[in-house]
């Protein structure tokens, strides 16, 4: 497994999170969907909050890596990521989202961004051989 190209991969999705989640795309929505002040806290130290978000994308993204072995050609990385994205991960939130009564906008966005997530993983580890 080539360690590099997981941490490239976590970054890649942990960057475009930092979009999917601004104003600029569904950051608006999603602070509203989630009964959420958006120029409230953050739910904790915003070092806390981005260290451990980084943290579970590179657990996410290195255990990726491990399920798709080494030198995956890209068709099936981008597949297995597409795959893993929105039928394990947002079907998952899908599930929680029900009986949290959340809305369906919320877990569009949500398991949108995690869809998103392991499709780059996908490509970065599809093309990094």
């Amino acid at each position: 497994m080539n360690l590099l190209a997981v941490v490239v991969a976590a970054l890649s999705s942990f960057l475009v999170g930092g979009l999917w989640y601004s104003p600029a795309l569904f950051g608006t929505v999603w602070n509203r969907e989630s009964g959420r002040d958006p120029k409230g806290e953050a739910g904790g130290h915003p070092a806390r909050v981005f260290g451990v978000s980084f943290l579970f994308s590179l657990i996410a993204a290195y255990l990726f890596a491990w399920l798709l072995g080494p030198s995956p050609p890209l068709h099936i990385a981008l597949h297995h990521g597409l795959l893993v994205g929105a039928g394990l991960v947002a079907a998952s939130f899908g599930i929680n989202y029900q009986f949290a009564n959340r809305s369906f906008k919320l877990w569009l966005i949500d398991g949108g961004y995690h869809t998103v997530q392991f499709v780059l993983f996908g490509l970065v580890l599809g093309l990094w051989h």
